[in-house]
């Protein structure tokens, strides 16, 4: 039976997971992820799961990685500072290969910032925060809805790549409230075998979870790298997602996410209505970065203009698809004067 509720969408990302199988969360309070922590409080034991509000960030983060590497369906969250705080162990995730959710409802920055929505943690999240050369699968929701329908599908794409993933929204979303609607009995999405944890028995053999790797044991750390990149070259080509709304006659098209691509789709409808052919694409997957339908698109001598709540991040990556500077132009809280 569907049911429909009013919720912001950090609780609504919450209730993803937890109607996921998440039951393992570790997190710190602060502003604008508090809800989905405080939801996090009231009901996961009720699901049968573990909740703990840790001392910092930092313990949090490794808390999820021993949870995970003990067969757990684990999640953390944070947001811009505490996000910087989580990296370290998060590259440790990637590179011991352990499924994991990551949640950053972005504020501004750098530093300390403000508590005010951001876009700007966007290189942090899809170029690899910490050291190595790694990759999560960053999903960018612009709704309510989407903040939990993502957050579901998130656990099941951590399981099948061993790889963890990140849930990249502002703050305006996440404290925003829409309605959210589900089905009550949703099952949780469906268990993979995870041979590889390590469950604690007595004489276990051939476990393979490592994040120090020295070459002693027959593998280098250049071979153990490139079956990384063979996995997220498999990522990259299997999982591109995004958008595309009234691209197929557009002669310009903006290239946005999260909130700022509800604004962009009202322009792009107010552009058609004074005889501009305008379109939009909504990457709803950052990375793998929906670069072959940009390209595609740019083959007709298309102009781009890539809007952001930064001073310019995603910007770049359009450039590179576009591959041709003089036709990608950017909008943001810094935009470009040409």
């Amino acid at each position: 039976m569907k049911k429909t509720y009013l919720c912001t969408g950090n609780e609504a990302c919450a209730e993803g997971a937890l109607r996921a199988g998440c039951r393992f969360y570790a997190g710190y309070p602060i502003t604008p992820q508090n809800e989905l922590i405080a939801y996090m409080s009231r009901h996961m034991r009720e699901r049968g799961g573990v909740f703990i509000q840790a001392e910092s960030e930092l313990s949090a983060v490794n808390m999820v990685l021993g949870a995970s590497i003990a067969g757990a369906r684990a999640m953390t969250s944070s947001s811009g500072p505490g996000i910087s705080l989580k990296q370290e162990a998060i590259s440790y995730i990637a590179a011991g290969e352990l499924p994991a959710v990551i949640v950053n409802i972005m504020r501004g920055g750098p530093g300390l910032g403000s508590i005010s929505p951001s876009q700007s943690d966007y290189f942090q999240a899809v170029k690899g925060g910490g050291h190595g050369d790694y990759h999560l699968i960053v999903m960018a929701p612009a709704t309510i809805q989407e903040m939990f329908d993502f957050t579901y599908r998130a656990f099941g794409l951590a399981d099948k790549y061993r790889n963890p993933v990140m849930i990249l929204a502002d703050g305006m979303i996440g404290q925003m409230m829409e309605v959210l609607e589900y089905d009550e009995h949703i099952e949780p999405v469906p268990f993979v075998k995870k041979d590889w944890a390590l469950t604690g028995a007595k004489n276990r053999s051939g476990h393979n979870i490592k994040t120090l790797i020295l070459g002693k044991e027959g593998e280098t750390l250049e071979e153990y790298n490139r079956k990384l990149q063979e996995k997220y070259k498999i990522i990259a080509s299997a999982e591109i997602e995004a958008e595309e709304y009234l691209t197929s006659d557009a002669q310009k098209v903006i290239v946005a996410y999260g909130l700022m691509s509800r604004i962009a789709r009202t322009c792009v409808d107010n552009l058609r209505k004074n005889g501009v052919k305008a379109g939009l694409i909504r990457p709803k997957k950052l990375w793998p970065f929906p670069s072959r339908i940009i390209k595609n698109i740019s083959a007709r001598g298309v102009k781009f203009l890539a809007v952001e709540m930064s001073a310019g991040q995603m910007v770049e990556d359009v450039r590179l698809s576009v591959c041709d500077d003089a036709r990608v132009f950017f909008y943001g809280t810094q935009e470009e004067k040409r």
